[in-house]
């Protein structure tokens, strides 16, 4: 994820590595931030809009029976804001499908519980952020960033920057939906819902599906196991 930090003088953008842990519940998505008082309102309504668009998308033939607990790495301060939400969908759906994510690229952007990517502020510094220390380890000819194709409009990089893209050293990508990044982060496409409201096996959003179809059995399982009567005191 990319980051924006302020210090009231100066502002700088700053990656941010996001994970995702998840398992058969009922939790939800648990927001480790908002759980240790690092979490502003604003992050944690994001966190809301990313339950309902996963239920949007997975749980249409069971209900979603979740439990994935997100957090940003080695943050030792407050996070607020909305524009990690699609890199917090992305990391879920890494959890979920058990397909890692392509590392050599960075995201910004804000989300709607339908999946549609939203505007963001402070573009410039943060795919400034990430061209710095990819340039500094040096660069491999595939890393970039993606931004919200509503911020295109707003780029005002640096000469040494557009150079490097022209040059195809660094690149920038942009997207309108959350499925647009999935064939850069994952190699496979995102998948189309079918009349029945499942998806195609080999993609990415079909291996989501079936696994969070595993962990509702898994539920239904532990739910129909009989609870050991309480031992009688002597």
């Amino acid at each position: 994820g990319l980051t924006i930090y302020n210090d009231g003088i100066f502002e700088f953008g700053k990656p941010a590595r996001i994970t995702a842990a998840t398992s058969a519940g009922s939790e939800g998505i648990v927001n480790i931030e908002r759980e240790a008082e690092l979490s502003g309102n604003i992050h944690n309504k994001a966190v809301l809009i990313i339950s309902g668009f996963l239920e949007e998308r997975f749980a249409q033939n069971f209900p979603l029976t979740l439990t994935a607990s997100l957090a940003f790495e080695q943050s030792y301060g407050g996070i607020d804001g909305d524009s990690a939400s699609c890199a917090e969908i992305y990391v879920i759906l890494s959890s979920i499908s058990e397909v890692p994510i392509n590392q050599e690229f960075a995201i910004t952007g804000s989300v709607n519980q339908k999946g549609d990517v939203q505007p963001i502020g402070g573009v410039n510094e943060k795919i400034r952020g990430f061209w710095e220390i990819c340039k500094e380890r040096g660069f491999t000819g595939s890393q970039g960033v993606i931004i919200p194709e509503q911020n295109v409009k707003d780029l005002m990089l640096c000469k040494e920057i557009i150079q490097d893209v022209m040059d195809g050293k660094f690149h920038i990508y942009s997207i309108s939906k959350i499925e647009d990044a999935v064939p850069l982060l994952f190699g496979m496409e995102a998948g189309v819902i079918d009349k029945d409201k499942k998806y195609p096996e080999n993609t990415l959003f079909g291996k989501v599906y079936q696994n969070l179809e595993k962990f509702y059995e898994i539920s239904r399982e532990k739910e129909k196991k009989p609870k050991p009567a309480p031992k009688q005191k002597k």
